[in-house]
C-alpha cells in the first residue's frame, strides 16, 4: 500500500511469562494489536485494564499512552503482532521518562 508520507510497519513482540513493558507511546502513529500467543493485558490512558486472548485485538488512537502491557501469565510466553500506521521517519516507540 502506498500512502504518501506514512509508513505501515509491522512487528512481533514476544513477551517471556510475567514479563511487562515499561509504559511507553507510539507518537502520532495508528497502533493495532493483535494475540498471536497466551494472553495480554493492556491499560490505555485511564481506561480499565483489559485482558486479551489469543486471536482477539484491540487499537490505540495516536498520542494514547500505553500504561500496561504485559504477559498474563507467570508460566506461559505471550506473542503480539502489532501494526503501526505512522508519518514516515516517526520514532514508533517512546518511553515514559524515568522519574
Amino acid at each position: 500500500m502506498n500512502v504518501k508520507g506514512k509508513t505501515f510497519t509491522s512487528a512481533i513482540v514476544a513477551f517471556p511469562p510475567g514479563a511487562s513493558a515499561l509504559p511507553h507511546r507510539h507518537g502520532q502513529a495508528f497502533v493495532y494489536a493483535h494475540v498471536l500467543e497466551g494472553t495480554v493485558r493492556s491499560k490505555l490512558d485511564d481506561k480499565p485494564v483489559i485482558t486479551y486472548h489469543q486471536g482477539e485485538n484491540w487499537g490505540e488512537q495516536p498520542g494514547a499512552h500505553h500504561v500496561l502491557t504485559e504477559n498474563a501469565s507467570r508460566t506461559k510466553p505471550a506473542k503480539i503482532l502489532v501494526v503501526f500506521v505512522s508519518d514516515t521517519g516517526a520514532k514508533l516507540k517512546v518511553e515514559d521518562p524515568k522519574s
